[in-house]
């Protein structure tokens, strides 16, 4: 569990955001969601310890971050998996090679060791027989596929994703969706999704986090979504018809 609790973030005296407290629990799909420039992608390089908030407190398990050495830092950073929104794969290493790339910078597994890790992983994210291919040689699914399967390949506590379906068609969009939403559920992993994409909000929206101008508008889950009446969630989510035309018929069947 991620607790946080009055968290501000300022750049200057430009305050990003301001008094935000929530929490991201184990085994569940946590996202945060708002427009652009709402404070979605400070929020979470605050999570992951990558800028320095100014008041309040982030505790992962209890212990605030603010109060961790720098030994303890770099634990959790090992307890971290982290799916970037360009999946971030390095160009000349296959695909095996970059799912063993953590293991390489944080433990001691022989290579026999780590190359049968990858392959517990490859197997899991179903990436078939990619082990020696290249990114460049994948489609942008099995990219991702890729960077999730780095991202477990730990055993992480905390799983982060930051708009994990950029780029990509709605369907495999979905597939990759429900392949988070397993494997957070599987290993009881906490995960913070981070996305503007309302398909995820409505398939895999189990707690939902809407943050305007840098504060949190709205809290609650994709069932909450439809019966809210705050404006600011209401202008973002139903912004288009067909938005519109969906929540109507599930308040109508309600």
């Amino acid at each position: 569990m991620i607790e946080v609790q009055n968290l501000s973030k300022s750049f200057g005296d430009t305050t990003v955001l301001k008094d935000i407290s929530t929490q991201f629990d184990k085994g569940i799909t946590n996202l945060i969601i708002g427009s652009s420039g709402s404070g979605k992608t400070v929020f979470l390089k605050c999570l992951l310890g990558l800028f320095e908030h100014n008041s309040g407190t982030i505790a992962f398990e209890g212990k605030p971050l603010k109060s961790m050495g720098r030994k303890e830092r770099r634990n959790l950073r090992q307890e971290m998996g982290m799916v970037f929104q360009g999946s971030a794969l390095f160009d000349s290493l296959t695909v095996e090679e970059n799912i063993m790339f953590p293991m390489q910078m944080f433990t001691k597994k022989t290579t026999e060791e780590m190359r049968e890790r990858a392959n517990e992983v490859i197997k899991r994210v179903n990436l078939g027989n990619a082990h020696s291919k290249l990114p460049a040689e994948i489609s942008g699914g099995m990219q991702k596929r890729v960077a999730i399967a780095r991202a477990i390949v730990m055993n992480p506590k905390y799983l982060f994703c930051d708009e994990p379906n950029s780029g990509l068609d709605p369907k495999t969009a979905i597939i990759i969706d429900q392949l988070i939403s397993e494997i957070t559920q599987e290993y009881n992993i906490t995960t913070v999704i981070n996305t503007h994409d309302m398909n995820s909000v409505m398939e895999i929206g189990e707690r939902i986090l809407f943050l305007d101008k840098g504060t949190k508008a709205w809290e609650g889950s994709n069932k909450d979504i439809f019966k809210t009446e705050n404006e600011a969630v209401s202008n973002f989510v139903y912004s288009s018809n067909l938005m519109k035309k969906v929540r109507q018929l599930y308040l109508t069947k309600k």
